[in-house]
Formats: structure tokens, sequence, C-alpha cells
């Protein structure tokens, strides 16, 4: 016999994140704003990732730029190696640092703060006081999410760039003019524009997440560790997800023009 009750969860789950998700969406535009959770969280958000992204960023970057900068000089174009770290750096090491940061320190860190309001019974109180949890607590928390995302995904960029320029000039005697001439050859004002929106896609998804995980944390501190386990495993998923689509979408959009 189906147990309809284990199959009708994971379905009830799921339309509770979407409710929760256009809760958001419409509190966004809602006074009052919280504008000092808004700017408390983004310090905390910023202050568990950046050094998770700068230390992530680096290993990334040199492994990329050292296999393209081979190909690269076997075929004779060592002066490209400029474009292949551009290219790498904003299209694919910004992004996917970007997602693993977002979904191992940020979300992980947003899920915990909730959920253990939510088993002392904070998340009860503001309700029986009048005060709408999504507007005072989620919404500032998923802008912030989105503005960090913005800023990692600049800084992952940056760092991608400076280190392959290091490593290409110092380590595989690539000339800094030709370089520098060829960061421009395939990336553009597009590329970066559509970095941008990706990272603001990835801090909105995983915050989301991360808040509907941990206001609907049950079972007490036990209950707190494991919404945290499936904050990054869904966080993970969903932001992977979102990256091979928009990716996808942006080829397209590039190369269709």
């Amino acid at each position: 016999m189906v147990n309809t009750s284990a199959l009708a969860k994971p379905v009830r789950s799921v339309g509770d994140f979407f409710a929760m998700s256009l809760d958001t969406f419409v509190q966004m535009f809602r006074p009052p704003w919280a504008w000092r959770e808004f700017l408390l969280q983004t310090w905390f958000v910023a202050r568990v990732s950046m050094f998770p992204t700068i230390m992530l960023a680096i290993p990334f970057t040199v492994l990329t730029v050292f296999t393209i900068n081979i190909l690269l000089v076997e075929i004779g174009a060592a002066d490209f190696s400029g474009t292949g770290a551009a290219l790498g750096a904003v299209t694919q090491i910004g992004p996917i640092v970007t997602v693993l940061v977002i979904a191992g320190a940020g979300a992980t860190a947003m899920c915990a703060d909730l959920g253990a309001r939510t088993i002392r019974e904070e998340i009860d109180a503001m309700r029986v006081l009048g005060i709408n949890p999504v507007q005072a607590l989620v919404v500032p928390r998923v802008l912030a999410a989105t503005l960090v995302g913005l800023m990692l995904t600049s800084i992952v960029t940056m760092v991608g760039i400076i280190g392959s320029f290091v490593f290409s000039v110092f380590f595989q005697n690539v000339t800094p003019g030709a370089f520098a001439a060829g960061l421009t050859f395939l990336v553009g004002p597009t590329e970066v524009a559509i970095n941008l929106i990706k990272a603001a896609i990835f801090g909105l998804a995983a915050s989301l997440i991360a808040c509907y995980k941990g206001l609907s944390v049950g079972g007490g501190p036990q209950g707190v560790g494991d919404a945290v386990n499936e904050t990054v495993v869904y966080t993970f998923m969903a932001l992977f997800v979102i990256n091979v689509i928009a990716t996808a979408v942006a080829v397209k959009a590039t190369f269709g023009q």
C-alpha cells in the first residue's frame, strides 16, 4: 500500500517554499523596510564569505590558466593567454566559486541563524506581536545575499585575472603587454553583465532556500543541524542547475546576435 502522507510531504514542502518566495517578493516593495537588518546581514554574509572566496578563487584560477596556457604554448599562441584567463574568470570561474561559497558559507550561516530563532520560538513570538517574519527577517537576508553575490563574483573575477597575470608572466614567460591586450578579445560588457546577473540569481536562490529551511525547522537543535545539511545539498543542486541553464541561455543569446 502506498503511503500517501510520505509522498505528499515533499510536494507540500515545494509548495510552501514557492509560497514563501512569492511572499518575499511581495514584501520587498511594502514598507516598512528593515534597513538596519539589511545592513547587518550584508556585513554578516560578506564576513563569512570573503575569505573562502579568495582562497577558492586562487587555486581555481591557477589550475585553469596552467591548463589553457600549456595548450596555447603548444600551438604557438601564448600571446592569447590573457584571452583564456579573462574568458575563464568571467564566464566560469566567477560563477562556480560564487556557487560554492554562497552554498557552503553564506546559506548555511543564514539557515543556522533562522533555525535557532525558530526553535527558540522567536518567530512565533513575532507573529503574535503582529510582525511579519518574512518582511522583517527574510527580505533583508535575501537582498543582502543578492548584493553579496554580486560583490563575490566581482572579487573572484578580479582575483582570477590578477592571479592569471602573475602566473602567466612570472612562471610561463608570457609578455605583460600581450596578456593585457588579449583580455578583451572574447570578453566584453555582455559577458560581464551575464556574470553579474548569474551571481545575483545565485544569491537570491541560495538565500530563499536557506530562509525556508531555517523557518521550517523542527525537532530542536538536531533539527537545526539537519536543516543546515539539507540547505547545503539543496543549494548546491539548485545553483549548479541554474548555472547550467543560465550559461546555455547566455551562450545562445551571445552567439545568436
